[in-house]
């Protein structure tokens, strides 16, 4: 467990990325992986109090609060609609709705967690994150970036018509995926987003023809749910079956 000194509620998201520039603080989401670390925290910043816990609808877009929590994912009526039931799709199966109600989107996001099934499906729709520094920045950007103390503030979505299925392969219903897969096409260009590989999700672009191979170019690892070799053929089923839900939907 964590050893905390001291704990804080900023008034401002300016206190809060101040607060966060020593590296002995540590910025809490839904407190729901925090507390299964170890070593001493000095001052746990809280970031409940700023109003960053709304899912706002806007006519282009939809902009996620980094607070809100997985829960309000998945029942968002808004966010359901305009992508077919992604978001509940992506969220049903971690943990329980106790979990979910605590765990926030950006937690799930800022983590970068390899086995994020949020991560994998935000990264084939057109989302970026606004980071109280750097602005806005491309999700897929935002991946590869190395970490750093800056405050993301909320997820931004936006609703430019794309189509989007989610699947995953688990052991069991509520246990971390083996590999998660989401598919999304727009103007017959498909973003293939592969999760759990077990590293951190990552997409790919191009057309059908260009998606038969998809799954060769993502890597894979080894760990106690699977092996590479088990991911990778786990990756071309879960794309082929995808697309082909995809189409189907244009039947």
């Amino acid at each position: 467990m964590i050893t905390v000194r001291n704990y804080v509620k900023p008034a401002t998201v300016e206190e809060a990325y101040e607060l966060n520039q020593k590296r002995a603080n540590r910025v809490i989401g839904g407190m729901m992986w925090v507390r299964m670390s170890k070593g001493n925290v000095g001052t746990l910043i809280d970031l409940s109090g700023l109003g960053m816990d709304k899912i706002v609808e806007e006519e282009e877009q939809f902009r996620i609060g980094c607070m809100c929590t997985l829960r309000q994912l998945e029942q968002h009526e808004g966010l359901n609609s305009a992508f077919a039931g992604v978001f509940k799709e992506c969220t049903r199966h971690i943990v329980g709705v106790q979990f979910r109600n605590g765990a926030t989107v950006g937690g799930s996001v800022f983590g970068r967690f390899g086995f994020s099934d949020i991560l994998t499906a935000l990264l084939a729709l057109d989302t970026s994150v606004k980071l109280y520094k750097r602005g806005i920045v491309p999700l897929a950007e935002f991946v590869e970036m190395e970490r750093d103390r800056d405050i993301l503030e909320e997820i931004i979505v936006r609703k430019d018509k794309r189509r989007a299925v989610y699947f995953s392969e688990r052991m069991s219903s509520t246990d971390f995926p083996i590999l998660a897969c989401a598919v999304s096409e727009k103007d017959r260009v498909y973003r293939v987003s592969i999760g759990a590989r077990p590293m951190r999700a990552s997409c790919i672009e191009g057309t059908e023809e260009e998606m038969k191979d998809a799954y060769r170019r993502f890597s894979y690892g080894s760990n106690m749910r699977g092996s590479s070799e088990y991911r990778e053929h786990l990756a071309e089923v879960l794309i082929r079956r995808a697309i082909n839900a995809l189409k189907e939907r244009d039947a």
